[in-house]
């Protein structure tokens, strides 16, 4: 006996189907009723070529919720004709997990296989990963684990290297309405039985506000059909079904950064429509108003710098604004700001010019700083030589110096060029002015080369 019976084929009798859910009810039975995921099930795709070559092998079902991993595992152990040991690794620690492995050793070697299923196994810690590997190595079991995160970042490599991963993308519009249409028509299993009228207008309403996830489509379904009246799913029905469409995302996985990435890929791109429908995404979903204010920030410095000053000064004002006005008053600043940030010029000659620095300092020697720019307050300090040489730019005319100001071995090095992009084009203008000035014997057109001399 296993100490996780395994997952019979579902039963179709209407008193065994009595108050499951109907996405539970309406799981595909065969790999023909599941819907999506062409790209590694389609005819001679990956996937579909090993199961139907009934060499299985581990593997990794990567993809957002709805999506059918769950269901897919199950089809895979059905086909295969294989035990099918569904584990969660919520609920079970390392104990479980050898327990049931030793279970699958011994029916492994009564010629049976076992397909061991681990839903959320990002949620398994570094030992109880590894406490897989013998078992995933001797073939006593198939692993699929499913995951909504990175495998690359939430799966130890060791178990990785054993597996393949597959990833499974959210069902597009289409697909989840007919799956919503089958359901309606069959019957027992789904809904057709009541023989319930709903426009193809509302259908496309639920699949829209599921964001992609079947099961989330099916649940507003089944309390729209329980709202309807005379056997009618009207807008009303719908919309209380629906209540609020639903986002993926999670603060602390890959799709937060991966909508933050495009915001601010899409501010840096200069295109302002982008950039506010990734904010609002990311509003809409229950991102920290801080956060999404400190990362415009980072944009004014990083992406437009000098070449628009200003931006800096809004990006602190919005933030500010967030602070004190909270939500949803202080969104309205955010989106301003993204709007500002978006059709700002762009610079990031600035953040270059750290990076240079930051690398001429990693591969050279750090050099005391040069006498003459230190400060004196001592005659011991005077004698040995502090500050002299200095030149006070305000004694200077124009205020300029051709003093050097870095370490002999570094004299003459540019670490910042503007570009000709917005208030740093001026800046340009004025900075080889000030090098001319400064340097006169580097610039021999310059018309300043003469009085500079004289000076």
């Amino acid at each position: 006996m296993s100490l996780f019976d395994a997952s019979p084929l579902p039963a179709e009798r209407s008193e065994d189907l009595a108050g499951r859910p109907l996405a539970d009810r309406m799981r595909p039975r065969t790999l023909d009723e599941y819907v999506g995921q062409e790209h590694i099930l389609g005819p001679g795709k990956p996937l579909r070529a090993q199961i139907e070559s009934g060499h299985l092998t581990s593997l990794i079902l990567w993809g957002p919720p709805g999506s059918g991993k769950t269901t897919l595992a199950w089809l895979i152990a059905e086909r295969s004709r294989a035990d099918f040991v569904p584990f969660s690794a919520v609920l079970s620690g390392i104990k479980e997990i050898k327990a049931v492995m030793a279970d699958a050793e011994r029916t492994r070697r009564l010629g049976r296989k076992t397909v061991l299923f681990i839903d959320e196994i990002h949620r398994f810690n570094k030992a109880q990963q590894d406490a897989f590997l013998p078992y995933v190595e001797r073939g006593d079991v198939v692993l699929i684990g499913a995951t909504t995160e990175n495998p690359s970042f939430e799966v130890v490599s060791a178990l990785l290297s054993r597996t393949r991963v597959y990833t499974l993308r959210a069902l597009e519009t289409v697909e989840i309405v007919g799956i919503l249409r089958r359901t309606l028509e069959t019957p027992v299993r789904g809904l057709g039985q009541r023989g319930l009228k709903i426009s193809s207008e509302l259908l496309d309403e639920i699949a829209v506000g599921s964001s992609g996830d079947a099961r989330t489509a099916l649940n507003t379904l089944e309390i729209a059909a329980e709202l309807a009246k005379n056997g009618e799913i009207d807008q009303q029905s719908v919309a209380d079904a629906l209540q609020r469409k639903v986002l993926l995302y999670d603060k602390s996985g890959e799709e937060h950064f991966n909508l933050i990435s495009a915001l601010h890929k899409s501010v840096r791109s200069s295109d302002p429509d982008g950039a506010l429908y990734w904010l609002g995404r990311m509003m809409v979903a229950g991102e920290d108003r801080l956060y999404l204010a400190r990362r415009l920030v980072r944009m004014a410095i990083e992406d437009i710098g000098l070449a628009d000053p200003r931006a800096v000064e809004q990006a602190i004002a919005c933030m500010q604004t967030v602070h004190f006005l909270g939500v949803p008053e202080g969104d309205q600043a955010l989106a301003q700001l993204a709007i500002y940030l978006a059709i700002a010029p762009k610079s990031d000659a600035a953040y270059r010019a750290l990076n240079n620095v930051n690398e001429t300092i990693e591969k050279t020697v750090a050099e005391p700083v040069p006498l003459h720019l230190r400060n004196a307050p001592t005659k011991l300090m005077k004698e040995m030589g502090y500050s002299r040489g200095y030149k006070h730019a305000h004694k200077e005319k124009d205020a300029v110096t051709d003093m050097q100001c870095l370490p002999p071995s570094l004299a003459g090095t540019v670490f910042y060029e503007p570009t000709d992009r917005g208030l740093e084009q001026k800046i340009r203008e004025r900075l080889e002015w000030l090098r001319k000035k400064r340097n006169p014997e580097n610039y021999p057109d310059s018309p300043n080369q003469e009085a500079n001399v004289k000076e």
